[in-house]
């Protein structure tokens, strides 16, 4: 059973793959395993209580185990409450490439989108600041996720954000005159580029956790930063700097989600909205995806706790000529 179908009551007995595992102390000063188990359809936080100190040490990060439990509720959320819990073994013949979430596309696939949009800037300078920065994380960019949780939380999560996003700018610029084309693609392009920096991914490509400066800084401090730095190494002009900058500062729209202002150029505006959208549609579609027509889904957290409806009318998903 994917983790996607689990609903409050089922017993389980599968495998998963552990995401993280945080030993933790109790009220009753008891120690407890605070696990997060995947599979390819997405992840539930479990409770292993009153854990032995050697199991503590026993259970890492991107491991694959066998967990026998119960699925609860707590806050609105399903959480596994973990009663056996034991590592793979060879005889088991599990592997993990099966439990990983991965995007639906080839990475070098959306890589060659995010450059034909930088090999059609006319800006030389915005290019070049473009071209540089995403050079320089080419790597990551082949198997980092966009997040830790939430959105776009899987392998070439990233990657698949930016090239889902740059379609969308690509069809909102076609409508609104007066769009500077290069400032919003490369506003796209770098909006999140420095989580690759704010975030650690482990050798399996999911994020374990925040580096000392991403958690310092964060990645629109870290992102600006960079902008700056790459600018003045390749010559760019002030004012392109300081758009580019002010795009990714601006991009979370109010303080309280990281953006200390509002946006002031309306490829700022669009390229927030674009990334609400982006995100939004995301979880939609994950939802939706095992959802039966006709029924209602459990409340999604990140939709503002809301219940998602599929309907028995479905619609035809049609390919960009670059998928």
């Amino acid at each position: 059973m994917g983790i996607n179908l689990l609903k409050a009551g089922d017993n389980v007995l599968e495998f998963f793959l552990l995401k993280s595992s945080v030993c933790r102390t109790s009220s009753n000063n008891k120690k407890y395993l605070d696990l997060t188990l995947v599979d390819k359809t997405g992840e539930v936080n479990g409770k292993y209580w009153d854990c032995k100190t050697e199991e503590v040490e026993t259970f890492q990060a991107h491991q694959l185990v066998k967990v026998q439990g119960v699925v609860q509720e707590w806050q609105q959320r399903l959480q596994l409450k973990i009663n056996k819990i034991r590592i793979a073994l060879p005889e088991d013949n599990v592997s993990i490439s099966d439990f990983i979430p991965t995007a639906s596309e080839d990475p070098q696939a959306m890589y060659k989108v995010i450059w034909r949009f930088i090999h059609e800037m006319t800006n030389e300078d915005i290019k070049k600041i473009v071209a540089k920065m995403v050079k320089s994380k080419e790597e990551q960019l082949m198997f980092y996720p966009a997040a830790k949780e939430n959105h776009h939380a899987i392998i070439g999560g990233l990657l698949y954000h930016i090239k889902t996003m740059l379609l969308a700018g690509e069809k909102l610029a076609e409508i609104y005159g007066g769009i500077n084309k290069d400032l919003l693609y490369a506003g796209i392009i770098l909006h999140d580029l420095s989580k690759t920096d704010e975030m650690k991914a482990g050798p399996i490509g999911l994020i374990t956790e925040y580096t000392v400066e991403g958690q310092l800084l964060g990645h629109i401090i870290q992102g600006v930063r960079e902008i700056d730095q790459t600018a003045k190494e390749v010559g760019a002009d002030s004012e392109v700097s300081l758009l580019l900058q002010h795009m990714v500062l601006a991009h979370h729209y109010v303080p309280e989600y990281g953006s200390p202002k509002r946006p002031m150029i309306p490829e700022g505006e669009l390229l927030h909205y674009l990334d609400m959208i982006d995100a939004r549609m995301y979880d939609m579609g994950k939802v939706l995806a095992n959802t039966a027509p006709g029924e209602l889904s459990d409340r999604v957290w990140t939709l503002d706790n809301r219940k998602l409806y599929r309907a028995h009318l479905e619609s035809k998903k049609e390919s960009s000529p670059e998928e």
